[in-house]
């Protein structure tokens, strides 16, 4: 990196999720195309985490560009209140009918934290406009991540993140992580949360949880929680900012239920493939017939500068259409098939521990000999060996996890899997210790 981009980074940037005396200094990045980043010193590291879980389609993709080029000559913003535009409602049109469930109104903003904290807010003003004054409580699992404005941090398990804000938090009612083991504690605590009529809602991040380490659980599970949930009157949230798009196997996470879908339903990232800032949050026609009537005390009063932006809205539309091509979905198909096959040469692997996947999400822990955690001090160290291999990995903790884009090649996999075989072949003291 030129030493003076350092020098004016570390002077007025604030990076996030950073220790500020503690983490390493930024990596200068001078372009980045398909799955591979470039560095101010011409180093190539592959991007196997789509930069935070949104580039499905690689960088400096030349389709989206353009898209993004004749929508900003065309329109490149305007107020979303007492006004409309075709992207905004073209996108609305494509993708209700593509969710699983009936939903019938979407509601724009532009991140995950915003789409859950626009779910929350729908949620307890759906009752508070039908007169329900009681319904008041929310429950979500524990360990979940919802964002970082501050009803989403309150749905979320409590961590040392939000530990400076805990006074200002509302209390939720939790529920253990769904396993074999705790299944009938699990559901019998849903019934409890629930029977007395006083849940305004149950969000989840179905089937995988992202932040606390890609977790995962399965699909009957969460069909039947919501079942309960929904007989008792509780709203349901299915936060599929990081499932949804095809992470798991299915345009999105709730296409794996059966019986029950979810009220409302919130997604970011992967939307416009990592291009613009974007989210949407889409309800039933009950929760918005609760909005629609003469009485301006009960307007949905939320919103912001950039809802509904154009440029973000055509990008998202292109991204839909070439997401559904064929070309992309025998992409996915074949790396949740490389994945499986690398799944199982994992468990031979003595390092290797807690081997999960999920269509294109593949986690699996390193083994410390010590409880799984964000906080695990092997993090650094792995994610440091990684780059230093050319691969942008992010571990959780002591979680290794891939996340690549749907376009990342054969080649670019094997490299991955190769470096990772060998570190839980071997163990990391051995294999940092050969320079070779």
């Amino acid at each position: 990196m030129h030493k003076d981009l350092l020098q004016r980074d570390q002077q007025y940037v604030w990076h996030p999720f950073t220790p500020q005396t503690l983490a390493p200094k930024p990596l200068g990045v001078k372009a980045a195309k398909d799955c591979k980043i470039i560095l101010e010193d011409g180093k190539e590291v592959i991007d196997a985490i789509s930069s935070w879980w949104v580039n499905i389609h690689g960088h400096g993709n030349e389709e989206l560009a353009e898209t993004l080029k004749q929508q900003a000559l065309n329109l490149d913003h305007i107020i979303f209140a007492g006004f409309t535009h075709e992207p905004a409602v073209t996108l609305a049109e494509k993708l209700i009918p593509l969710l699983p469930g009936k939903f019938d109104k979407c509601f724009f903003s532009d991140n995950g934290s915003t789409s859950t904290e626009i779910a929350l807010k729908m949620a307890i003003q759906y009752f508070w406009n039908t007169g329900d004054k009681k319904r008041k409580k929310v429950i979500a699992f524990e360990g979940a991540y919802h964002g970082d404005t501050f009803g989403a941090m309150s749905m979320a398990g409590r961590t040392p993140f939000s530990a400076p804000f805990e006074e200002f938090l509302f209390d939720v009612n939790y529920l253990p992580f769904p396993t074999v083991e705790n299944w009938e504690e699990v559901k019998s605590l849903m019934v409890e949360y629930t029977k007395n009529e006083d849940a305004c809602c149950f969000i989840f991040e179905p089937l995988v949880q992202g932040a606390s380490g890609m977790r995962m659980y399965k699909a009957e599970q969460l069909d039947e929680l919501i079942g309960i949930a929904q007989s008792y009157g509780t709203l349901c949230i299915a936060d599929e900012v990081m499932t949804g798009f095809y992470r798991t196997g299915k345009l999105f996470a709730t296409n794996h239920l059966i019986n029950h879908q979810p009220d409302i339903v919130c997604m970011s990232k992967a939307l416009t493939a990592g291009i613009l800032p974007l989210s949407l949050t889409f309800c039933t026609q009950k929760i918005y017939d609760a909005f629609l009537v003469d009485d301006m005390m009960k307007t949905f009063f939320h919103g912001h500068s950039f809802t509904g932006n154009p440029l973000a809205c055509a990008v998202a539309i292109k991204s839909l259409e070439m997401l559904l091509s064929e070309k992309r979905q025998n992409q996915i198909d074949h790396i949740i098939k490389s994945h499986q096959k690398f799944a199982e040469i994992l468990t031979t692997l003595p390092f290797a521990k807690n081997i999960r996947q999920t269509g294109t999400i593949l986690a699996f822990d390193y083994d410390t000999e010590k409880d799984t955690s964000y906080f695990n001090s092997i993090r650094d160290e792995l994610y440091n060996f990684f780059l230093s291999k050319g691969i942008l990995l992010r571990p959780l903790g002591n979680t290794v996890y891939f996340h690549t884009p749907y376009t990342i090649t054969q080649e670019e996999l094997d490299h991955i899997y190769n470096i990772v075989h060998r570190l839980f072949k071997e163990g990391l003291s051995t294999v940092k210790a050969d320079k070779c």
